[in-house]
């Protein structure tokens, strides 16, 4: 059977309330969304589609194998949800394709999780593959208030274990999603109850998003560097 192209999609829009301009801000010597870029590259993604409403990065020459999808302006709103612009960067790729989604506000992810990832995805137990991060398990025990009643995010026993007795629990972290992009056209969304998950360890699963996340991430590779 002939292994379907595998391709990335980088998604770059140019407003930011947490931190304005942070996927173009200088980090260690290249701007943010160029990490991805080049993790891609490294993980053997030989096409990117970078999809993007930032003028410059529109007029610019990102080298080989990188293609600048325009994105519209409706679709690069704070409130804008992942699945259509996805569904429009995809409007490019004709024919069968793995997709590997990752998001410039996760600089710290190594080559190595992406590949884990696909690999993962490739195995056909999963429509989707995502990266974790074990989280503190006590989140188990939340629930949302509606009308007076507590109603438990999980299963109600949670509410009531001792701490020590909760089972593992992780987060989705965003630094890398894979998927098949036909599936994607069909279903029209991420959200699927054919999860698969790799894990990634906590120093490599922070995400930017204000200033101080950014000097956090800056000092992780410095220090990263030095070693």
């Amino acid at each position: 059977m002939t292994e379907m192209p595998l391709i990335a999609i980088v998604p770059v829009r140019g407003g930011s309330r947490g931190l304005p301009g942070k996927n173009t801000r200088d980090l260690l010597g290249k701007p943010l969304y160029r990490h991805a870029l080049d993790q891609a590259h490294a993980a053997g993604v030989k096409l990117c589609l970078l999809s993007t409403d930032i003028p410059a990065l529109l007029r610019a020459d990102h080298g080989p194998g990188v293609q600048v999808v325009p994105r519209p302006g409706e679709l690069a709103r704070d409130d804008t949800p992942m699945d259509p612009v996805l569904a429009h960067a995809l409007q490019v790729v004709d024919g069968p394709a793995r997709v590997v989604l990752l998001q410039a506000t996760s600089p710290l992810r190594e080559p190595e999780d992406i590949a884990a990832a696909v690999a993962l995805h490739s195995a056909g137990r999963f429509d989707l593959v995502m990266s974790v991060t074990r989280t503190p398990s006590h989140i188990l025990k939340y629930g949302m208030v509606k009308e007076g009643a507590f109603r438990p995010v999980a299963g109600a026993d949670y509410c009531f274990m001792n701490r020590q007795a909760l089972p593992e629990v992780y987060r989705p972290n965003g630094a890398v999603y894979v998927f098949d992009a036909d599936w994607f056209r069909r279903n029209g969304r991420l959200a699927t109850d054919r999860i698969g998950a790799v894990e990634m360890p906590p120093e490599r699963a922070l995400d930017i998003d204000t200033a101080e996340d950014f000097a956090q991430v800056e000092s992780v590779m410095r220090t990263r560097g030095a070693q």
